[in-house]
């Protein structure tokens, strides 16, 4: 049968004007930004693929939640209405709201983590290592090799290399392994899901050697519909059945709701363990909150709790995906080199074939992500040497495999004439992708340099 056009499952009901600007004015802007996205105004910003993390638009339901919200110090009738729809839906039992997802790492990291501890995942993220490495950790990578191809169509490369686990294993001891954290549509990998058979091979694992599995579920809703897409024997499950087998098989998870469950600010740490729940309370109020609020008003966890509940309906994440799809097949179409198969969340472009003539050293990612909000206005992040940041010990730049400008899609934002403008300026930039020029460091923050570093060119 031919294959049909699809659209939305929604309509627009409010639109948020943008300024239009030149690009003598967005030249001037970048410099003043110092060549850092995360440093520019956001009304200087056209089209805004920064980030998918608090930025999706929220449904009516979600907006008349707000109206619910009850902002009572202790006992908020909020917080039990997202404690039952986190088990609902997730399935684990216990539930601390916290201010965003690196709130409940800092708390996991804390709890679990000693002087020494190494702690094995699919792909580092960069707050969930940094929080790992205060707290005394050296994060270990045991990701798949096709994790690090950008070309590589490997359907599951957030799989776990059990090679590389049981070399750390070895090496390392089990008493000194407190947790695998595995992450679900592993985002510095470009949005690659984990497959259940692999999941179900570590949880046995973990098992075998008295390790914690630890779940960052951020992205959990877009891996579920790549295993109903791709895993054999789930395609006539739902996402919401895929997603509630995915945590079945963790024993914590630490969540940013800012991304899947579509709310402007919010997290939690999950947990079936209800002496790691105390522990955490115990910690969530030094760092956050009280227990039944965390660091959220009761009206953004009424919000949260009908969010999640969208999040897992497979019309919605359909069409999530879906919009990100035709993002990259138009971009390929136009020989635009981009990390295989498609992520979830964003199109990643391959910084190192786009500019080749740039070194790493130089900063490519950061360089052509600069170049892209020059042209049209474009707001991307760099996902290269700049997130990846320094060796704490020895003060060495960390050099990925991968140099990525991330092309991050909010949810329920922008139309497909978006993706088109966004697109067309893509090829552009790389149609004169020898006149961008490398960048150096004019000022470099000691952790997480990426938000607030600031840069020059060179001549």
């Amino acid at each position: 049968m031919e294959k049909r056009s699809w659209a939305e499952p929604y309509k627009i009901k409010m639109v948020e004007l943008l300024k239009m600007t030149t690009r003598e004015q967005r030249e001037a802007a970048i410099a003043a930004a110092g060549y850092n996205t995360f440093l520019l105004k956001s009304e200087d910003v056209y089209i805004d693929l920064l980030t998918d993390s608090g930025v999706g638009a929220m449904s009516d339901r979600q907006w008349a939640g707000m109206m619910m919200g009850d902002e009572a110090y202790a006992g908020s009738r909020n917080f039990y209405h997202l404690r039952d729809t986190v088990e609902t839906y997730y399935g684990y039992k216990y539930t601390v709201p916290t201010h965003q997802g690196r709130g409940a790492e800092n708390i996991l990291s804390q709890i679990l983590i000693k002087p020494g501890d190494y702690v094995p995942g699919n792909m580092y993220f960069t707050t969930t290592r940094l929080h790992q490495e205060l707290a005394g950790g050296v994060f270990v990578d045991v990701i798949v090799d096709e994790a690090h191809d950008p070309a590589s169509t490997h359907p599951f490369k957030g799989d776990v290399d059990f090679n590389k686990l049981n070399a750390l294993l070895d090496e390392a001891g089990a008493d000194k392994i407190p947790y695998v954290c595995i992450a679900t549509c592993v985002n510095m990998a470009g949005g690659q899901p984990i497959s259940l058979e692999n999941l179900r091979e570590l949880r046995t694992w973990c098992d075998q050697h008295d390790i914690l599995l630890v779940h960052d579920m951020t992205r959990v809703a877009e891996n579920a519909y790549f295993i109903q897409q791709r895993e054999t024997g789930y395609q006539d499950r739902s996402v919401r059945e895929i997603v509630h087998e995915i945590c079945s098989l963790t024993d914590a998870a630490t969540m940013s709701s800012k991304k899947d469950a579509m709310v402007n600010i919010g997290g939690f740490l999950a947990m079936n363990d209800e002496g790691l729940y105390e522990k955490a309370c115990e910690l969530v109020v030094v760092y956050e909150g009280l227990h039944t609020y965390g660091g959220m008003a009761g009206r953004d966890m009424e919000a949260l709790a009908i969010g999640i509940t969208e999040s897992v309906q497979d019309d919605h994440i359909h069409a999530r995906i879906g919009q990100v799809a035709y993002l990259g097949e138009s971009l390929e179409a136009e020989g635009v080199s981009v990390v295989k198969p498609y992520g979830g969340h964003a199109i990643f472009l391959d910084a190192r074939a786009i500019v080749p003539h740039l070194p790493q050293e130089q900063f490519p990612a950061q360089a052509l992500a600069a170049a892209l909000y020059v042209d049209a206005g474009i707001r991307a992040m760099e996902r290269g040497a700049v997130s990846a940041g320094r060796n704490r010990q020895t003060g060495e730049n960390h050099m990925p495999k991968l140099e990525l400008v991330r092309l991050t899609i909010p949810r329920r934002v922008y139309t497909q004439a978006h993706m088109d403008v966004t697109a067309e300026s893509v090829v552009e930039v790389m149609k004169n992708a020898a006149s961008v020029k490398g960048l150096r460091f004019t000022y470099e923050p000691g952790v997480l340099r990426f938000f607030q570093g600031r840069f020059e060119e060179i001549e």
